[in-house]
């Protein structure tokens, strides 16, 4: 196996440090390792009583993308595996998205990757006497992820939330990380120009 093989396999294999519960338990153990297979990882299972009952998926590759194509393929595949295995009762909905700018933060590598950001996590247990915090994320340390927030009565604060104890964490919709992700848009669109002028030259 090469190097970089040896590298994506690795980052597949990445743990998920939040996990679902119940039926949406169930149908993230059917659909992880198919997702795997297809070489995407599986973010977040979510089931809801939307349009009688509604199945979402979000997936992505491990650098973060998920494509259209990308979508189609998991949808294509899941489907089949989840009729066999049947996890939930009566019909419903599949929604297969990719996690969006706002992503919900599952893995270290989330919480490493959008250091600086503004997020939102929920505690299982109480920390500092609070469950809820919204600060900019600091990065993660061994077995917590630190982020700085507002305490009022005491000014800026520093905190470390334990993995084990987070029940949701998400990145925070807001005018500096849209304007963050129309930026990366338009660096990219601007690379595929640049190669495919390159390609027409050579």
């Amino acid at each position: 196996m090469t190097t970089a093989k040896m590298a994506v396999a690795s980052t597949l294999d990445e743990p998920r440090l939040i996990a679902e519960t119940g039926v949406a338990a169930r149908i993230a153990a059917i659909v992880e390792p198919v997702l795997s297979g297809l070489g995407f990882r599986l973010v977040r299972v979510r089931v809801s009583g939307r349009d009688g009952c509604t199945v979402q998926i979000m997936a992505e590759r491990p650098d973060g993308t998920f494509s259209i194509e990308d979508c189609e393929l998991a949808s294509r595949t899941l489907s089949p595996a989840l009729d066999v295995e049947d996890p939930i009762v009566g019909s419903y909905r599949l929604e297969i998205s990719s996690p969006g700018i706002d992503r919900p933060l599952m893995r270290r590598s989330d919480f490493e990757r959008h250091a600086g950001y503004e997020i939102k996590v929920e505690m299982n247990v109480g920390i500092e006497g609070r469950k809820r915090f919204r600060g900019t994320l600091l990065g993660a340390e061994a077995g917590a992820a630190r982020i700085e927030y507002d305490a009022r009565e005491s000014g800026r604060q520093t905190v470390s939330l334990p993995f084990d104890d987070i029940a949701e964490a998400k990145v925070v919709l807001n005018e500096a990380l849209v304007a963050q992700s129309l930026k990366r848009g338009k660096e990219a669109s601007r690379n595929e120009t640049h190669g495919s002028a390159q390609e027409r030259r050579a």
